[in-house]
């Protein structure tokens, strides 16, 4: 049993910046814009925003695009 891949989603897919909370939204069945939200959040009132940010940027470097047949 293939376990669900984790993608990014490209700008028609309902990407908007990267396409990361799109796929993350996608991926675990939730609104892309409560993933966004969480991390605008975390990013403006956690203390280590600058982390939450630079973690963000190393996984839209490292996901993938989704294929365009999904």
């Amino acid at each position: 049993m293939d376990k669900p891949r984790l993608y990014r989603r490209r700008r028609d897919q309902g990407g908007i910046l990267l396409g990361l909370c799109a796929g993350i939204g996608a991926h675990l069945g939730l609104d892309p814009v409560l993933i966004r939200l969480g991390f605008v959040l975390l990013a403006v009132l956690h203390y280590a925003g600058l982390a939450v940010v630079l973690i963000y940027l190393l996984f839209a470097l490292f996901v993938p695009y989704a294929p365009a047949d999904e």
